[in-house]
């Protein structure tokens, strides 16, 4: 039986990891870690109602609980506020992966890590594990020294780097971009989308499966979680309307340099994948394909 800590259980990840894991409850027993209110919808787990900034409280319940895998699913991934309120981004991006990664060394754990394409500044797109990253905002440069903490451990650990994660699970705080879009133009709104950003979107369904896959094939290192077909943000919107059969001429295209965001954003990311095929035996599909399936789940 294999003791698994889910950090950010309430959230989009957390929740689809729990549906996935504890299908298998003589294989995994589960620990959910978020704040207030279990947000799942289940009760056939162990829910821990903790603030993860807290250091003593948090290294206190790891060690109660003495994991053999801590999955880290939460984040602050909201890339403005990042740049707005670096504080309270380095806590929980970077301190909390800090004192997990001790606490982990203390009782022997494997650490499973959530990472980002922002890492990278976007000049080249189709980014290997193995590129050099660049980051250009302070969500980025949070992201990377997460993953700085964990290569310079001594523990065993995983980093999945994912883009764009989509999907739908029990009680969500917020949306993403299929939900977002399919909602606008189920409403008949017109909505301005940038044509000049390029993505691997990801549906939150394979990446809880890679965790999985990470923990039962104990994998270590670094590995690309996208799906595999690099697109524009503008075409991903007209992917979503053409799937959901909405009205894709309410979709308009825009240029970045019009939105005025605070933080910039790498132009053109995506993955390259033959590491995580050769290595995890995990083969991501289009983005179509993937929503596709989402689509399957809703109806």
């Amino acid at each position: 039986m294999n003791k698994v800590i889910i950090t950010g259980s309430n959230g989009l990840l957390g929740q689809s990891l729990l549906n996935l894991l504890l299908e298998e409850k003589d294989i995994y027993q589960i620990y959910g870690f978020s704040r207030g209110e279990n947000r799942s919808g289940r009760e056939d787990f162990n829910y821990v109602s903790i603030d993860i900034t807290e250091e003593e409280n948090l290294k206190k319940c790891v060690q109660e609980i003495q994991p053999d895998f801590i999955i880290n699913t939460a984040a602050m991934t909201q890339v403005d506020d990042c740049e707005n309120n670096k504080q309270a981004c380095n806590l929980l991006n970077v301190d909390v992966v800090k004192w997990l990664s001790e606490i982990a060394d203390e009782v022997n754990a494997h650490v499973i890590h959530i990472s980002t394409d922002f890492i990278f500044d976007g000049k080249k797109g189709n980014y290997k594990e193995t590129d050099t990253p660049n980051p250009i905002s302070y969500y980025g440069l949070s992201k990377l020294k997460s993953e700085e903490v964990l290569t310079s451990s001594n523990i065993n650990f995983t980093i999945l780097r994912t883009i764009l994660v989509y999907g739908k699970v029990f009680d969500m705080s917020r949306s993403n971009i299929v939900l977002w879009v399919k909602e606008m133009l189920e409403k008949g709104k017109q909505i301005t989308i940038v044509n000049d950003q390029f993505r691997t979107p990801t549906y939150v369904t394979d990446l809880a499966l890679a965790c999985k896959i990470s923990m039962d094939k104990k994998a270590t290192g670094i590995f690309n979680i996208s799906s595999s077909k690099l697109m524009s943000v503008f075409e991903i919107s007209q992917e979503i309307a053409d799937t959901f059969n909405l009205d894709k001429s309410l979709i308009k295209p825009i240029s970045t340099s019009t939105l005025n965001q605070t933080a910039p954003r790498p132009a053109k990311t995506g993955f390259d994948l033959s590491k995580t095929n050769k290595e995890l035996g995990f083969y991501p599909k289009t983005f179509k394909e993937d929503l596709q399936k989402f689509k399957e789940t809703l109806s």
